[in-house]
């Protein structure tokens, strides 16, 4: 073995402890997916009428097709049934294998950890190439236990193959693409933030190209994303499409590992701008919005830009949802009698459960200035433990208050202008305030864990897809009442909000507020932790 690649077996290993709970949980995660929506397809669409009548209606749809992409075989139920995971839930796995990534490289150095480790025989490669194994190994397993899933759900054996294939090689290009990105920033924060970016600017390139009429146009071929549609699992079976992200990794690892050998330990190919010589920031709660809102400003742009796409689709939900299964699904879903009423339920509950993830990630920001030793400098100042915390507590709760409301008059903006109806907006926005409680308990649970286990911090993220499942999946498997209920957003009223939600919420906020005074409890009694 090179020298610069000395100690990647110890790294990988490593790496693989520090995720074995993690990894499992995603790979499993994506195959439960991939499993629940082949059984559920056969239900929704039972037969080739159905499915084409829907696929049409889809494929008519600008703000679908900008979503989701095109449907190019409308009989064919794969097809039709994995419409929204061939780009959306592509770009979710393109974003976690940026996080694993920037996690085992450049979130190692801005700890100090590859420094420490480096003391041994360490080559300097040793840490990216570590990563870059552990990445191509978790898309693989992605893939490949999908394909499976999908196969065991009833689809053909060679699309199911070819759609697994399709998550894998995308995995793997956008793996290479942080392992560039971490060389060129010199801090995790900015290296997830330019990978993030990229995915965002593939994912317009394909939306854009997928509404060029005849579709798809040159600038769906320009995208990672695209590619994965061009492959046309179960509706052809392109596995010629396969070879363009292989060819990009085969591109970009060798960029990333030749850019590794021109900077230093903890350095950035890109320099970081100096900030002023006269700080601005007076205290803990201006530093706390300082660190924090730049994050929740693209997510407020997120809301408000789906928000808008998502009310505009209210007028075609008849002709999408084509089938009497489907629309007895969705009502099921939304819990409302009128079928227009029951689609944007669903929608601000899934807006519900984003703001949940945006809270989660916000307040697990007091576990990373805990670790990388921000959070000791401040203590040593006259500034309380409580008020540290309260900071990002705060800012988190605010934050998602305030996406939930931008969600709600977006969402309802949107349908307003679609069916004429201005009182969409005030409806909107009241079903999707309603959601907040839930989405603050989710926010306490993070608390809680990092009062008491901050190790354990990124659980909270497992515990949160749990809920995303019961929430997506749980009409479909039957699931029993008691675990339907162990949701906080089982519990959230849906359009129309009446007077009877209130008891509903005023648990929720109380059940969120006893888990935060768990959390400060435990915070105040235990040990700073690195």
């Amino acid at each position: 073995m090179p020298e610069t690649l000395a100690g990647t077996g110890i790294l990988l290993r490593l790496g693989l402890r520090r995720d074995r709970w993690l990894l499992p949980v995603w790979v499993l995660g994506f195959a439960v997916v991939a499993y629940s929506t082949a059984l559920a397809g056969a239900d929704l669409y039972p037969d080739v009428g159905s499915r084409i009548e829907a696929a049409n209606a889809l494929n008519a749809t600008a703000a679908m097709v900008a979503m989701f992409g095109r449907i190019y075989d409308p009989a064919s139920l794969g097809a039709l049934s994995l419409i929204k995971y061939t780009a959306f839930m592509t770009a979710i796995l393109a974003v976690l294998m940026v996080i694993l990534i920037i996690r085992h490289t450049r979130a190692d150095e801005e700890s100090g950890r590859l420094e420490l480790l480096g003391g041994g025989r360490l080559g300097r490669d040793a840490a990216l190439a570590a990563a870059l194994s552990i990445g191509f190994g978790a898309s693989l397993g992605v893939g490949l236990l999908s394909a499976g899933a999908l196969a065991a759900g009833g689809l053909p054996g060679a699309g199911s193959l070819a759609f697994g294939l399709g998550w894998a090689a995308t995995g793997m290009a956008f793996s290479a693409v942080a392992g560039v990105a971490a060389q060129l920033t010199a801090s995790a924060r900015a290296a997830t933030g330019l990978s993030v970016g990229v995915i965002a600017v593939t994912y317009g390139l394909r939306a854009v190209g997928d509404l060029a009429e005849p579709g798809p146009s040159v600038l769906s071929w320009l995208s990672p994303i695209g590619w994965n549609q061009q492959i046309r699992a179960f509706a052809g079976d392109h596995w010629w499409v396969l070879a363009l992200p292989l060819a990009l990794c085969v591109l970009l690892i060798p960029a990333a590992f030749g850019l590794r050998s021109r900077r230093d330990l903890g350095a950035g190919l890109r320099d970081e701008r100096p900030g002023p010589a006269v700080g601005s920031v007076t205290g803990v709660w201006a530093l706390a919005v300082r660190l924090q809102h730049r994050v929740w400003l693209a997510w407020a742009v997120a809301f408000v830009v789906f928000g808008i796409v998502i009310g505009s689709l209210v007028g075609n939900v008849e002709q999408m949802l084509s089938s009497p299964n489907a629309q007895d699904l969705i009502k099921q879903i939304g819990g409302a009698s009128a079928l227009q009423d029951a689609f944007l339920a669903a929608e601000i509950s899934i807006m519900g459960l984003l703001a949940a993830a945006y809270g989660v990630s916000a307040v697990n920001h007091l576990r990373g200035e805990e670790a990388t030793g921000h959070t000791e400098a401040l203590l040593g100042t006259a500034t309380t433990r409580i008020r540290w915390a309260s900071s990002h507590f705060a800012f988190a709760l605010a934050g998602m208050a305030v996406l939930m409301a931008l969600a709600g008059v977006s969402i309802g903006a949107g349908a307003a202008a679609t069916m004429q109806d201005p009182g969409l907006v005030g409806r909107s926005t009241v079903a999707s305030l309603a959601q907040i409680p839930a989405a603050w308990v989710l926010a306490g649970v993070a608390l809680a864990v990092f009062g008491w286990v901050p190790r354990m911090a990124g659980a909270v993220w497992g515990v949160l897809l749990a809920f995303v499942a019961l929430g997506e999946f749980g009409v479909l498997w039957n699931a029993p009442e008691w675990l339907m209920d162990l949701s906080p957003f089982r519990h959230s009223p849906l359009l129309p909000v009446g007077a009877e939600a209130v008891p509903a919420l005023v648990a929720l906020a109380a059940a969120a507020a006893g888990l935060a005074a768990l959390g400060y409890l435990g915070w105040r009694r235990r040990d700073l932790a690195a």
